[in-house]
């Protein structure tokens, strides 16, 4: 026990001195958790808006100037006309225009009154985004107008402002995107650090020919590895926590549910990147071939296939059947139930059950590998 103590001690050490691998083992999380949590945000702020106002009358002002108010829409520029209304859109000028009718006032009380939402179709999901927050301002004064819709297919889409619809958001009524992204930036790096370093670090010792003389001294084998792997364990703990409180207190971002097995469930998930590291190990001789198999295995396809960015559901059948293979979409999915949805530890069985497979899986198939690798 005081032989692996030391291997331990001297694993500490070497990554201490190493002072890129701590940047990328400490330094990494918090600037991932920040690029994400602010800088990559799916929410709408501040859309540069065109108005066409033939009438410029008091109830155009007044939906004009509502527009304006709201954190979403900046009223940017005037049109006054439908070709200098393309010619904005064409040159970048405008993200949305707003065109209302001829005699808006007068045609109010007939129920006549119409208003246009042009949006560039060229981003569907950002089009459609800007179509319905407009049509929600819009409907909110209950004006009686009636709103048109319209996007880059010219499809009409129209609804009377009148008709008060109640919308309830669950778990993020806010639609901030760091909901979304600190589930899946946990996933992410507990990933890389755990697995790609700790490849790293026993293949180290392979090319540089220091493997054998470790594995003949008083050290089992599978003490060996454990000490590789211990380091890189308490560190992502560590990271872990430093997400958290990121999350928490920089994010806004509650852990709505159990902070306990919030962090159980996250220690069996680096157990699990832990033997997937190890495995990597096993079947690569160099520091080059473990960067590209971990970048190429783990990095995009976490990112890509982990439901992190894109809903899983809507890829095809050949997709999805890889993305339940990935150990960071049953984390991902666990960490988004405990922490933003709040729920009891019972829901989250089905997650752990796989992760708790893929760990025993995993650990055999690396322990059982590296072993005939050396022998």
């Amino acid at each position: 026990m005081k032989q692996f103590i030391a291997f331990v001690r001297k694993e500490f050490y070497h990554i201490f001195r190493d002072r890129r691998t701590m940047l990328i083992l400490l330094g990494m999380p918090v600037v991932q958790i920040i690029i994400f949590g602010f800088a990559i945000s799916t929410e709408l702020k501040n859309a540069r808006v065109g108005v066409m106002d033939p009438s410029n009358d008091v109830i155009t002002r007044q939906v004009i100037d509502r527009l304006d108010a709201s954190e979403y829409f900046t009223v940017t520029t005037m049109l006054h006309s439908p070709g200098e209304m393309q010619e904005a859109f064409r040159k970048g000028d405008i993200d949305m225009a707003i065109a209302f009718g001829n005699q808006f006032a007068n045609h109010l009380y007939s129920g006549d009154a119409r208003i246009q939402i042009v949006s560039d179709a060229t981003d569907p999901n950002m089009a459609t985004t800007q179509a319905n927050y407009a049509s929600g301002i819009i409907n909110a004064m209950n004006q009686g107008l009636m709103a048109e819709t319209v996007d880059g297919t010219g499809k009409l889409l129209k609804a009377p402002s009148g008709i008060v619809t109640d919308v309830k958001l669950l778990y993020n009524p806010q639609m901030k995107s760091a909901y979304n992204f600190v589930p899946g930036v946990m996933g992410l790096i507990l990933m890389l650090i755990c697995a790609m370093m700790t490849s790293i670090s026993i293949v180290r010792e392979k090319e540089t020919g220091t493997m054998e003389i470790l594995l003949v001294s008083p050290v089992k084998p599978l003490f060996f590895i454990l000490s590789k792997a211990v380091p890189y364990f308490v560190l992502s703990f560590v990271n872990l926590g430093s997400i958290l409180l990121l999350s928490v207190y920089v994010l806004h971002v509650p852990v709505a549910g159990s902070l306990f097995w919030l962090v159980v469930v996250s220690m069996l998930f680096i157990f699990v990147s832990l033997s997937l590291g190890l495995l990597i190990s096993s079947l690569t001789r160099t520091q080059v071939a473990a960067m590209l198999v971990s970048g190429l295995m783990l990095m995009m396809p976490t990112m890509l296939l982990s439901g992190m960015i894109f809903p899983i559901e809507s890829m095809p059948w050949i997709l999805r059947l890889i993305a339940n293979i990935m150990p960071a979409r049953w984390y991902i999915q666990a960490v988004r139930k405990l922490m933003i949805e709040g729920v009891d530890i019972s829901l989250v069985l089905t997650e752990i059950s796989v992760l708790a497979a893929m760990a025993v899986v995993l650990i055999t198939i690396s322990f059982k590998k590296f072993k005939n690798r050396l022998e």
